[in-house]
């Protein structure tokens, strides 16, 4: 397959680059720079520049480009930073790909569990609504901006990615230094639901997506068995053989984060995968203990 890539520098991006290839897969990056070479598409989301030419003839886009969500504090310049690089950046690449003269057979378009927003113990599928607050509102215009694509006959599908395991980024590479000093432990009361996925299992459901017809819409690409804040911090402790006996309360992580501690230390999302695996996407990873053995080594 032919396959356009956004946001291919960053956790998931670096990750799915080399697996196409390796796969014999042509992958052509799209990157906001100017003079692009072999290989490369130019964009510019925030002018609204994209040249369609270079992306007649494929077969694939992969869409993860957008505003790191956790790079600093939250206030009214960073939100509309976030929202406007999913937005903008998602209805630039759709309407730009809808006026092709021979689309993309498939969009898959990052989304995140945030759609859902805090939903305490509520077990959240595909089918379940969006929630509230700052992240949910984002998610719903991210997936609403892809409507272009729809329009022009193109399978659209929302990736709906949980917290994507790492040690090279993202939340565990945040969290490893202060839980390898034996300084890590929950956060607020622990009870609240975390639905990740392993960064093989992340780039595993893209690939998925991208080759399975008869998937469209929203797919939550988290493992089937979250866990809470206090199983996680228990499991990472005990992989690390540290001790986890200092919690974060919740209005310290409220003090140091603003914002975003609510929506996301604090907030409870528990995400089951059902469309992965009722189209019978088998999962590397499956259960936390065995995800973090392997990406720790």
């Amino acid at each position: 397959m032919k396959v356009a890539i956004t946001g291919s520098t960053g956790l998931v991006g670096s990750a799915l680059v080399p697996f196409l290839t390796t796969g014999e897969h042509e992958v052509l990056r799209v990157k906001r720079s100017t003079g692009a070479g072999a290989g490369e598409i130019d964009w510019d989301p925030a002018k609204g520049e994209m040249n369609p030419a270079r992306l007649e003839g494929l077969d694939a886009v992969v869409h993860l480009a957008g505003e790191n969500i956790a790079a600093r504090r939250w206030n009214a310049a960073q939100k509309a930073l976030i929202r406007d690089s999913r937005v903008k950046g998602t209805k630039l690449l759709c309407e730009t790909l809808a006026r092709l003269r021979q689309p993309p057979r498939v969009l898959v378009s990052a989304s995140a569990i945030g759609f859902y927003g805090d939903r305490g113990e509520e077990e959240l599928t595909e089918a379940s609504s969006a929630g509230t607050g700052f992240l949910a509102e984002v998610g719903r215009a991210w997936e609403a901006a892809t409507e272009p694509a729809i329009k022009a006959g193109m399978r659209v599908v929302h990736l709906r990615l949980g917290v994507i395991l790492s040690p090279r980024g993202g939340a565990l590479a945040k969290m490893l230094t202060p839980f390898r000093l034996g300084v890590g432990g929950r956060i607020g009361s622990g009870r609240q639901w975390m639905s990740w996925i392993a960064l093989d299992d992340a780039v595993g459901s893209i690939y998925h997506a991208m080759c399975t017809e008869r998937l469209g819409g929203p797919v939550n690409a988290v493992s089937p068995n979250p866990v809470t804040n206090l199983e996680f911090t228990k499991t990472l402790g005990k992989i690390l053989w540290r001790p986890t006996i200092f919690p974060m309360p919740g209005f310290m992580a409220r003090l140091a984060f603003g914002e975003m501690a609510n929506e996301l230390l604090l907030a409870s999302t528990r995400v089951v995968p059902r469309t992965l695996l009722d189209s019978k996407y088998g999962f590397i990873y499956g259960d936390l203990e065995s995800a973090l053995r392997h990406l720790l080594s």
